[in-house]
């Protein structure tokens, strides 16, 4: 394959060209965007028209739109997401009356089509059209006007990000694995913007400090793809950057209008300060308070709150198994029982992703005549005549009345409150200890690399919810199986997604789920088919459903086996085992913490 930094050379942008330019920051990046862009398009025209070297030109167009990433994903995410999606169905359920089923394209799209063992070349051509009129669409219609220094931070932000999380990992370059090279090209594309802006530092030693420090990080991304180290990337490069670019945005003396799903001064991304609460919530939720989250906690265990006085939330989700019941199927249940552990920080619920907050799943537990069997009216009338509540409630709300929004919003202010990010695994990449193994670290990097394990449970959270911009809960078709079978799989009846709006597109379709704190919620998948992390990375190794025999057409998870060695799924479980929690309760001794998620 040709060198990408060899392609990109010849017109990269001199770092010291905006010291002797009089225009504005946003109008440089909005000239470097053009000049990228359109050599993307070109290089698509060509790939169309010469075929003799369909994979150079098609290299090369992907080059440059890498170079546009960082700006593209932030002010015009939409097309970003055409144009960089996986080569997968793409089904859009906005209700009942709306439901869109289109096939993919993109660049993922193309690789797997340009590289496949027989190339058709009528569909290459089809796809190489769709992705050159959305660039040039893009081209057409993006806008700078807007921008202001704080957009810029949190897009380079943004993309320090998603090549720490995703960008290692072949997450959008699944065929050619060429993620580190390309991680390269983004890093070098910041670097150019970053010059641009050499004028708003008031500390130019902060300046070259970051210049500095993408010069090693583009050296070290380099190597082969598997024997890639992620684990010190991140540890080494990821976060000294988050700690610069909070460096920087003092600098700037930078003003935030808000904060997105990453909190503003976060240093890590394997912290209990990395997330604003807020963003995950419903958007009525009002702040998060640790006097709310007591009331709620309380609630959490009452069992007076279901119609017999003999169920609470914690009858299914025990504390000590991480908040599951350690059961294959719970009483009165057709699903596993979930960890509540991180519950908070998605924007999905259930299985199906059939409520949309915490505060809605609420609603469907108690209703349901198997778990609290009672209706919101009745669970107010019951808080409202404790007098212990109603003083807690009026206290907490500011409100002499209870409604059933304000009981379901204290339990879910609870379940918000459990992100301990206190694993073995968590406080050894913050540097608080140096206690990990080598096999717990291989284990890492193969669930970032061969094993392929982060590109559906994406790190830190290690579950189905996008990074960087955590606006989206995925949900995949990899075809568990009915029974623990290898030789006459056949899959579990369980519908999933389809139930929620009888797509048929979505049978057998489901959330993915947390892998931190596997080691104590066993056993696994929606209908606790495994017993064992054994069974489950032998499920994977083997190229899930399909590898055991059972076909279905919309399978997400790649088909071909994983080949990995007995030495490699020890390591991977080792690692998954580092990731349980020293404590997976709410305490006092967090409130400080937890005030500090809302403002």
């Amino acid at each position: 394959m040709i060198s990408l930094f060899g392609i990109l050379s010849f017109c990269s942008c001199n770092k010291e060209k905006s010291k002797t330019e009089n225009i504005s920051h946003k109008e440089q990046l909005k000239n470097q965007f053009d000049q990228d862009i359109s050599m993307a398009i070109l290089f698509l025209d060509s790939a169309a028209t010469d075929q003799s070297k369909l994979k150079q030109h098609l290299t090369a167009s992907r080059t440059y739109f890498k170079k546009i990433e960082p700006v593209l994903a932030a002010l015009d995410i939409e097309n970003y997401g055409f144009l960089n999606q996986p080569n997968i169905l793409k089904v859009e359920e906005d209700d009942y009356t709306d439901i869109k089923v289109k096939k993919a394209s993109g660049y993922q799209v193309l690789e797997e089509e340009v590289y496949a063992d027989e190339m058709n070349t009528e569909v290459i051509q089809k796809h190489l059209s769709l992705v050159a009129n959305r660039l040039k669409l893009v081209k057409e219609n993006i806008s700078f006007t807007h921008v202001k220094p704080y957009h810029f931070l949190w897009l380079f932000r943004k993309a320090i990000v998603r090549i720490g999380i995703t960008g290692t990992t072949g997450f959008d370059s699944p065929v050619l694995e060429n993620s580190l090279e390309e991680s390269k090209i983004v890093y070098q594309s910041l670097q150019t913007s970053l010059s641009y802006y050499q004028d708003q530092f008031k500390d130019q030693t902060l300046f070259d400090e970051w210049n500095a420090e993408i010069d090693a990080t583009t050296k070290d991304l380099s190597g082969d793809f598997n024997a890639f180290d992620r684990y010190h990337f991140i540890k080494n490069h990821t976060h000294k950057q988050l700690v610069l670019w909070n460096k920087m945005a003092e600098d700037w003396g930078t003003t935030f209008p808000f904060e997105l799903a990453i909190k503003n001064e976060a240093n890590s991304l394997f912290s209990d300060a990395t997330f604003n609460l807020t963003f995950f919530s419903d958007q009525n939720s009002g702040p998060i308070t640790p006097e709310k989250v007591a009331l709620g906690e309380k609630l959490f265990y009452d069992t007076n709150l279901s119609s017999a006085n003999q169920i609470s939330c914690a009858t299914c989700h025990h504390p000590d198994k991480a908040f599951t019941d350690g059961l294959k199927i719970g009483k009165g249940v057709t699903r596993n029982t979930p960890t509540l552990l991180y519950a908070g920080l998605q924007k999905d619920f259930f299985y199906d992703k059939r409520a949309g907050s915490l505060e809605g799943q609420i609603v469907s537990v108690v209703e349901n005549e198997n778990e609290f069997h009672t209706d919101l009216e009745t669970l107010k009338n019951v808080v409202s005549n404790d007098s212990v509540y109603a003083n807690a409630f009026k206290e907490v709300f500011h409100r002499n009345e209870i409604t059933d929004a304000h009981i379901r919003n204290a339990i879910a202010s609870y379940i918000r409150s459990l992100n301990p990010f206190n694993s073995k695994f968590d406080r050894n990449i913050n540097n608080l200890e140096n206690s990990l193994t080598q096999s717990e670290i291989n284990g890492f990097n193969l669930f970032h690399g061969k094993a392929k394990c982060a590109t559906c449970h994406f790190a830190p959270l290690f579950n189905g919810t996008v990074p960087p911009d955590y606006k989206e809960s995925e949900i995949e078709l990899i075809a568990v199986p009915e029974q623990n079978d290898t030789i006459n799989a056949t899959i579990s009846p369980d519908l999933g997604r389809y139930y929620v709006y009888k797509t048929p597109e979505r049978k057998h379709f489901f959330k993915t789920s947390t892998v931190r704190n596997v080691s104590k919620t066993a056993p696994y998948m929606h209908n606790g088919v495994y017993n064992t992390l054994e069974e489950v990375v032998d499920f994977y190794n083997r190229g899930g459903g399909a590898g055991i025999g059972i076909d279905q057409e919309y399978q997400t998870l790649p088909p071909d086996p994983l080949n990995l060695s007995p030495q490699e799924i020890k390591d991977l479980i080792a690692f998954m085992e580092s990731l349980e929690d020293i404590d997976t309760s709410y305490s006092e001794t967090k409130t400080e913490k937890l005030a500090s998620t809302t403002n």
